[in-house]
């Protein structure tokens, strides 16, 4: 039996933050049955809701990231950054953690700066193929950078890279054998092509959008639609459920069935969801969203792009969508070719391999 060790995971703001840092989570506790893990989020963010229920305590900090235009959170963010780090310090100095570990967000930043700085062994998980700012900061006084894209020692300390891919569900690993399945659950015609829509938990406001203005061309071409719609536009779409084919969903709690229905994939770009993609190897039609930070989910997507594993749709070239979409549903020799590519991409054992850093940080026997 392994001894025990305690770890705090800092890491929030959007499910893919919060998913990687469950995931590390849960992988430690595999190893260490009696594994002490804090979580540290940021206030009123979706983590201080999420984590609890999958078991780990957490304690938040006051802190929000910096907007573009000139706002009263932006005069605000000094104040709360300096909070922030003395709460953090105060955290990190009762816990006495072996380690802590970055997934992005807001909260991170504080929390591993701290740490760094009182000696503790640090370790970030960078999703992205393009970092933010508080992974690119904290680069420089991390130890260890775990990551899921090539090239980025533009970046980062080369040293410090290690490629271990980004953690996805291990449901996800074999979904061929659940397509009967799916299409029960989901209550689908078999004969038909199923397209599944994501824009995230939370939902995508252009996405949703397009998709409502195309629910004819998806019954004119004999489609049957799971559209996750997210959480914040749920109440404005669902009354698209009337429509013959269509399902609008506010959530997807069953991620492998809804990949095993899924024929084809229209989907923003998240590094998770990218992740996901690769492991699933379904053909895909990305719609970055251009409202994050340095235009991160393009950047994600041309990653794939490049390889020939998917097609990608600028939001500002929406118009384009019936052709894009009819093209890639008439071509099955298209769509074969982006399966097989998108799955030369995968990483699989990413969320082990994290771990075995983690261990090798803090040389527990």
């Amino acid at each position: 039996m392994k001894q025990s060790v305690k770890i705090i995971v800092s890491g929030g703001g959007t499910g893919g933050h919060i998913y990687p840092a469950v995931s590390i989570a849960n992988e430690i506790k595999k190893r260490y049955a009696n594994a002490d893990i804090l979580f540290v989020g940021a206030k009123g963010r979706m983590e201080m809701e999420k984590v609890p229920k999958e078991g780990y305590p957490i304690k938040g900090l006051w802190i929000t990231g910096v907007e573009r235009k000139l706002t009263l959170k932006n005069l605000l963010f000094p104040f709360k950054l300096i909070s922030s780090v003395w709460k953090a310090f105060w955290i990190v100095k009762k816990f006495k953690p072996q380690i802590v570990i970055g997934t992005g967000g807001f909260a991170s930043g504080p929390t591993l700066f701290v740490a760094a700085k009182m000696g503790i062994k640090t370790l970030v998980q960078e999703q992205n193929s393009y970092p933010g700012i508080t992974n690119k900061l904290l680069s420089k006084i991390t130890n260890k950078i775990c990551v899921a894209y090539d090239g980025l020692g533009q970046f980062f300390p080369t040293d410090k890279i290690i490629k271990t891919g980004n953690p996805v569900r291990q449901d996800l690993l074999d979904i061929s054998s659940k397509r009967e399945e799916a299409l029960a659950f989901f209550k689908l015609d078999p004969s038909k092509k199923t397209v599944l829509v994501l824009g995230g938990s939370l939902g995508a406001r252009e996405v949703n959008k397009l998709i409502a203005s195309q629910l004819e061309l998806f019954q004119k071409r004999d489609v049957q639609l799971i559209w996750q719609a997210g959480s914040l536009y749920i109440d404005q779409y669902e009354k698209y459920n009337q429509h013959p084919g269509v399902q609008v969903h506010a959530f997807l709690n069953k991620m492998d069935l809804s990949f095993a229905a899924a024929d084809l994939v229209i989907s923003r770009a998240g590094a998770g969801s990218i992740s996901e993609l690769c492991i699933v190897g379904k053909p895909v039609l990305f719609i970055p969203s251009p409202n994050v930070a340095e235009d991160h989910q393009t950047k994600n997507a041309m990653a794939v792009v490049k390889h020939h594993a998917a097609l990608l749709l600028p939001e500002k070239e929406k118009e384009q969508f019936e052709k894009v979409f009819g093209d890639l549903l008439d071509d099955q020799q298209l769509q074969v070719q982006l399966s097989e590519n998108i799955k030369k991409l995968a990483l699989p054992n990413a969320t082990k391999l994290i771990v075995d850093e983690i261990e090798k940080l803090i040389r527990v026997n």
